[in-house]
């Protein structure tokens, strides 16, 4: 799951990504139609991940409010008193501008799993209130759409984590995974994702 600041992407930068992806959305000739299927749904998606979150490590002048330490430990902290909760929380990373988290719904008392959108408006509702109220500020904090990708097996959970993990290093803000301070893995795997 990976969720952004409100408005820490210029509207510029917005509108160009959203042409891109209209742009991107038919598979190259030649390709059959099992492959132009796959092309349209799950390639396309990543490459638009792709964009939007090279676009969120490079915003400048976006909002930026989890660079700051206190905002940060916050998110982070929210994260993990929701592991147990509603969820089994795998791995994070908040960044200054977008929030990657790695989590499994977790099952409730009738059977049913506690929803995605359920864990998202708890976690999205209570830290845009607390951090709203540390920076003294008013407003929408968090950007309203999610970006999830439901991970089917065991080597692509492994795959998710370390770009998860990655990400400070991609964007030039730390030297190496456990260098940046927040980050989180639920597996001892960092040097072997």
């Amino acid at each position: 799951m990976s969720f952004r600041l409100a408005g820490s992407i210029p509207k510029s930068v917005e509108q160009s990504l959203v042409r891109k992806e209209q742009r991107g959305r038919k598979a190259p000739s030649g390709t059959s139609d099992s492959e132009k299927r796959a092309w349209d749904t799950y390639g396309q998606m990543e490459r638009s991940f792709a964009r939007w979150d090279d676009a969120l490590d490079k915003a400048e002048g976006g909002a930026s409010w989890l660079g700051g330490s206190d905002v940060a430990r916050l998110v982070a902290e929210t994260l993990h008193l929701g592991h147990g909760r509603g969820y089994d929380l795998l791995a994070f990373c908040v960044m200054p501008n977008p929030v990657h988290a790695v989590f499994a719904p977790l099952r409730k008392n009738d059977g049913s799993y506690h929803s995605v959108s359920s864990i998202m408006r708890s976690l999205k509702g209570s830290t845009a209130r607390a951090a709203n109220l540390a920076l003294g500020r008013r407003g929408v904090f968090w950007q309203h759409e999610n970006y999830d990708h439901v991970v089917r097996d065991e080597a692509e959970v492994g795959r998710v984590i370390a770009y998860v993990l990655d990400n400070p290093v991609m964007a030039g803000l730390a030297q190496a995974r456990d260098a940046w301070e927040w980050s989180y893995s639920k597996y001892e795997l960092w040097g072997k994702l």
